[in-house]
C-alpha cells in the first residue's frame, strides 16, 4: 500500500485494500454494515480508493458507478483498476469491483491536476437548522437491522443530523425532499484525498429514503425492495469534510420501480462543494 493510501482517516483505514499486483487490490472480508448485503457507499469508496492507487498528483472530481449486483458481506472483493488515460491535465480510470468471478460494481473516476479558472456558484445553500442544534439520532433503530448504528451514521465515525426525520415505526407521506448534516471528524488535518474517500462512503447514507417519501416508504416497509443502480458524484470544490456539511437531497420523479434523488452538498459557509445523484430500485411486492 502507498504511503498516501495510508495516511488515512479510521474510515478510510477501515476500508483498506491490500495490493495482490499492479492495479489490482483485495478486501478478504468487508466491513460490516449490519445488512444482509454489502452497503452501496462502501464499494463505491473502495473502488474509488483503488483508484487512486494507482493515480499520482492528481485529485477526482467526478465518478460514476454501476451497481450490477448485490454484494455479500462474506465474500471478499476483488477491485481491478484499468487505466484508461493519463492526460496532460486529466486521468481516467476504470474500476471493476468482483466477488466469486462476478461483477458487483463498475467505476470510472475521472482526476485533474488542480487549476485556476472562471469560478461561480448560483445555488444558495438553504435555510435549515444549525447541525448542533438536532439530536445525534433521530431517524430510529430498524428492527430488521442488527446494528443501525453501523448502516445508517456509522456513528464512531460518520456523524449524521437529521432535519426532516422519519420513524421506521410510522414513517408517513412527506415531500420528496430533506435535509441532513454530515460529518466524518476523524478526516481532519488529512489530505483531500483521504475527505473524498470519506465523503464518497458517506454520500449513499439515506440517499434513496428520499424518493420513497411521497410514497409513504421506509427501508422497512413490507414488501419494499430497494438497491442503488447507480450513484454519480461531482467534486467541486476542496472539502474538509470533517466539518459538518448539509446535504440537501431531492427527488424529481420516480417512476418504473425506479426512484430518482439529486443532491447538493454545501459546507457550512455555504459553499457547494459537491454534487451527487442516484437512480435506486423501488420494487414494491403485494403481499400474499
Amino acid at each position: 500500500m502507498t504511503e498516501r493510501m495510508a495516511n488515512t482517516t479510521d474510515l478510510v483505514r477501515l476500508l483498506a485494500l491490500t495490493p495482490i499486483r499492479a492495479g489490482a487490490f483485495r478486501v478478504e472480508r468487508p466491513p460490516s454494515m449490519g445488512g444482509p448485503r454489502l452497503f452501496g457507499g462502501m464499494v463505491v469508496a473502495q473502488a474509488l480508493l483503488a483508484a487512486y492507487g494507482t493515480v499520482t498528483d492528481r485529485t477526482c472530481h467526478s465518478l460514476h458507478a454501476y451497481f450490477v449486483s448485490a454484494g455479500n458481506p462474506e465474500l471478499p472483493i476483488d477491485y481491478e483498476v484499468e487505466s484508461i488515460r493519463d492526460g496532460g491535465s486529466f486521468t481516467t480510470r476504470r474500476v471493476i469491483a468482483m466477488q466469486g468471478g462476478q461483477q458487483i460494481l463498475v467505476l470510472l473516476a475521472s482526476f485533474q491536476v488542480s487549476e485556476d479558472g472562471p469560478s461561480h456558484q448560483a445555488t444558495e445553500q438553504p435555510a435549515v437548522p444549525a447541525a448542533h442544534t438536532l439530536p445525534e439520532s433521530t431517524m430510529g433503530r430498524p428492527r430488521s437491522f442488527r446494528d443501525s448504528s453501523e448502516m445508517f451514521a456509522l456513528h464512531q465515525m460518520v456523524e449524521m443530523r437529521q432535519v426532516h426525520p422519519r420513524s421506521f415505526e410510522n414513517p408517513g407521506i412527506a415531500p420528496p425532499h430533506k435535509s441532513l448534516w454530515l460529518r466524518a471528524p476523524g478526516a481532519a488535518g488529512h489530505s483531500q484525498f483521504a475527505h473524498q474517500i470519506a465523503f464518497a462512503f458517506a454520500s449513499d447514507l439515506n440517499l434513496l429514503e428520499t424518493a420513497m417519501r411521497p410514497h409513504g416508504l421506509i427501508w422497512t416497509s413490507p414488501g419494499l425492495q430497494s438497491a442503488s443502480v447507480d450513484h454519480a458524484i461531482w467534486f467541486h470544490r476542496p472539502m474538509e469534510f470533517s466539518q459538518w456539511h448539509q446535504f440537501s437531497h431531492a427527488s424529481p420523479t420516480a417512476h418504473g420501480a425506479r426512484g430518482f434523488v439529486r443532491g447538493e452538498v454545501f459546507a457550512e459557509d455555504g459553499t457547494l462543494v459537491a454534487s451527487i445523484a442516484q437512480e435506486g430500485l423501488m420494487r414494491v411486492r403485494k403481499q400474499m
